[in-house]
């Protein structure tokens, strides 16, 4: 169950690493990066990033690219939230393949 802060914490951090993805990827022309979903450990040191990449052939070098640069997405998340935040959570990126999983059973429906 997490805390009211930990919720608070959570949307943030969606929020900032959304329009930071956002901005990076408008270089890129025909590729879309979306944060599904953020958890965060109860002690905010933590934070899970699920990732929803499109076209989703391209998602595994593109989540390699991420996890990259790791470390300046951190700070740029830490420039934002430096006045809520005293420490920013370390981020660990992962692929969100729930849009491919729903795609494979509405196919095995149809059949």
């Amino acid at each position: 169950m997490e805390t009211t802060r930990q919720q608070r914490i959570r949307r943030q951090i969606q929020k900032d690493l959304s329009e930071i993805f956002q901005r990076q990827t408008s270089q890129t022309r025909g590729t879309l990066v979306s944060v599904s979903t953020v958890r965060i450990s109860p002690d905010l040191s933590v934070c899970r990033v699920y990732l929803s990449v499109f076209p989703s052939d391209r998602a595994a070098e593109i989540l390699e690219n991420i996890q990259k640069n790791s470390v300046g997405i951190r700070y740029e998340l830490g420039q934002r939230v430096r006045h809520q935040l005293r420490i920013v959570p370390e981020l660990k990126f992962f692929l969100d393949d729930s849009l491919d999983y729903i795609d494979h059973i509405d196919e095995l429906l149809k059949s």
